[in-house]
């Protein structure tokens, strides 16, 4: 009897050590693994997110850059859970991560189409939706409508490519946005569709090529963390109070300019 007592003793002692690693966070009172691991997909997109390599992907946190990566950093540095962060082509990432637990994608427009899609933790950064020209274009645009003669430049999985194709625009897809700009100096398309802080990046950095002509901003649309359907939403609860204390600290102030070209 007192052998079996010192094994039931011992036995509550090890279920309470373990009980000590999880962590009783809000939202419904669940649950969660402090030490579950979670797996973080984003694109080469500077100035957002970006390769410190010079490649068009990375296998760890260490490889990637940019305005959102380093805001996700912060978030992730304030939470007691073990993560993955890769870089990978924008459509690939945004098909994988759905429909598997603790997967998430930045930076994520968040849009009426894709609401209901993830779990949204944010916002991060904006983005707004412009049409390049090739450096001398005299082509001028006085509303989005007065582009339907034009062929536009944009990639797959893309918010602001989709968003032109439902609206019945001649849209030129690639699998990634880097070719765009060489489009644009080759005449194999009139336009480019990007982010205001990217087109020139990208262009300069990518092709060398300076001088890309801001014809028109469209649209401004906030960027998140997107997480799967699956994930516990405790965990997502986790991540935007991690991310509200970073921006309640400071940590993440001069993060967008500091990244704008000069005169921006």
């Amino acid at each position: 009897m007192v052998t079996l007592m010192k094994s039931l003793v011992a036995g509550a002692l090890r279920n309470a050590a373990l009980g000590s690693l999880l962590v009783l966070l809000s939202g419904g009172g669940a649950l969660v693994n402090a030490s579950e691991r979670l797996y973080i997909f984003t694109e080469n997109y500077p100035p957002y997110n970006q390769s410190a390599t010079g490649k068009g992907f990375a296998h760890n946190e260490d490889d990637i850059t940019g305005i959102c990566s380093e805001m996700v950093k912060a978030m992730l540095a304030r939470v007691d859970y073990d993560y993955v962060m890769k870089m990978r082509d924008w459509s690939y990432a945004y098909d994988w991560v759905q429909g598997r637990e603790n997967h998430g994608l930045f930076c994520t427009a968040r849009t009426e189409q894709r609401e209901s899609q993830f779990q949204w933790v944010g916002p991060l950064a904006p983005i707004q939706w412009t049409l390049f020209a090739a450096p001398g274009s005299d082509i001028t645009l006085d509303s989005l409508e007065d582009a339907k003669g034009y062929r536009i430049a944009g990639y797959k999985g893309d918010v602001m490519s989709d968003y032109l194709v439902r609206q019945g625009f001649d849209v030129v897809m690639s699998i990634s946005g880097d070719v765009n700009p060489r489009r644009l100096t080759l005449g194999e398309a009139d336009l480019w569709v990007t982010d205001g802080l990217v087109g020139p990046l990208v262009a300069e950095q990518e092709h060398g090529i300076s001088g890309l002509v801001p014809v028109l901003v469209f649209r401004e649309t906030p960027m998140y963390l997107a997480l799967s359907n699956e994930t516990n939403p405790a965990i997502v609860t986790a991540l935007q109070g991690a991310l509200d204390e970073a921006r309640r600290s400071g940590e993440l102030d001069g993060l967008v300019s500091r990244s704008a070209p000069p005169g921006e």
